[in-house]
């Protein structure tokens, strides 16, 4: 997360140096040590949430020592903290035992926290979205909903939702749309971009470059449906031609660690809508979180990507569509392979939980 805006650097960056910018974090070896002495100034060592503190439990979030230590304070029957000996985890108490228990908890610490100036760089009131994120039983499972008899009987994968903004306070994985718009064919040198500039006054990333239409998905929202509402919202774009024309592509996924090293990891669904060539079609900024949009060369894009102003994850977007057009190919970039892993990383998820959730 960034709060200035971008200032190109001066060596030209390489593919992977762009990959590595937002895929920029791995778990330390001793992670899950119980030998290790931990400090709460020590912002490499995170301590895994889980639901419950019952073996096999699933990990939803990974959490920094003063997150914890801060969590110890609350009254008793919210949050269980076992000591490292028995193997360090944060879980809700047992009687939170529902989504709508977790969301409540949740909702009432957030807000709490905020109100009371606890980490204003992530949740103070100028950072506050004021929209909620799902956190699920597996990142990579089915993105399902609140469930209606609110139970977890059954085992559905939705949890609980949280505040957007406090997400990367709690490490949970979050999900994304990201949507390239081009003109032209997808594969030819002379293809062509629309391109954003983000507003000034963005809370995250202002003035930075950044994909053809992307946002979060919200809770309680389909992804395809995530996609229509942010087209209309950033860029005008009718939801009928979006329905037509936008095509899914597959994902992305990465390990980001923030500014503040507070952990990000994300997913995005990616989108291709390559505009027909007797469409007059051009985008226009609606919700005030985008100053403008150009249309760019494969180039310009590119120069500009090598430059590093494009907002992080949108630069990988853009990588994964280079590959999947063409436009980068292993006998061309000789860090294809590492390029590719790490466009589509596990956050060392089979880690979150070792050595405490078996």
């Amino acid at each position: 997360m960034s709060n200035d805006p971008p200032s190109p650097v001066s060596s030209p960056l390489s593919y992977l140096e762009l990959v590595k910018i937002c895929d920029n974090f791995r778990l330390p070896p001793n992670y899950g040590s119980t030998d290790v002495l931990q400090k709460s100034s020590d912002t490499d060592s995170f301590v895994p949430w889980t639901l419950s503190q019952a073996p096999g439990s699933p990990a939803v979030g990974l959490l920094r020592l003063d997150v914890v230590d801060l969590l110890r304070k609350e009254k008793p029957g919210t949050w269980v903290i076992s000591e490292p000996q028995a193997g360090h985890r944060v879980s809700f108490d047992t009687s939170v035992n529902t989504p709508r228990k977790r969301n409540a908890v949740l909702k009432e610490l957030c807000e709490r926290w905020r109100d009371t100036g606890a980490f204003p760089a992530s949740i103070g009131p100028r950072k506050w979205r004021n929209e909620m994120y799902p956190v699920y039983r597996n990142p990579f499972g089915v993105h399902d909903h609140y469930p209606e008899n609110d139970s977890d009987e059954g085992l559905g994968n939705y949890a609980f939702e949280m505040e957007r903004a406090a997400c990367a306070l709690f490490g949970v994985v979050t999900y994304g749309i990201h949507m390239t718009i081009y003109e032209g064919i997808a594969s030819s040198p002379q293809v062509k971009f629309w391109i954003p500039t983000r507003a000034k006054t963005k809370q995250t990333w202002p003035s930075w470059l950044d994909n053809s239409v992307a946002g979060g998905i919200p809770s309680g929202m389909p992804v395809f449906e995530s996609l229509v509402k942010e087209c209309e919202e950033e860029a005008s774009m009718e939801a009928d031609f979006v329905r037509n024309h936008a095509k899914p592509v597959g994902t992305i996924s990465y390990f980001f660690r923030n500014k503040m090293n507070f952990l990000q990891p994300e997913v995005e669904y990616n989108y291709d809508l390559g505009i027909p060539h007797d469409a007059q079609f051009q985008p226009h900024p609606s919700d005030g979180e985008v100053e403008s949009f150009d249309l760019l060369s494969l180039d310009e894009v590119k120069s500009k990507m090598r430059q590093g102003i494009f907002k992080p994850n949108c630069a990988s977007v853009l990588l994964d569509f280079f590959v999947r057009h063409g436009h980068l190919t292993p006998d061309d970039e000789p860090d294809y392979m590492e390029i590719i892993t790490r466009l589509h990383g596990r956050f060392e998820y089979e880690r979150w939980c070792q050595q405490v959730c078996i």
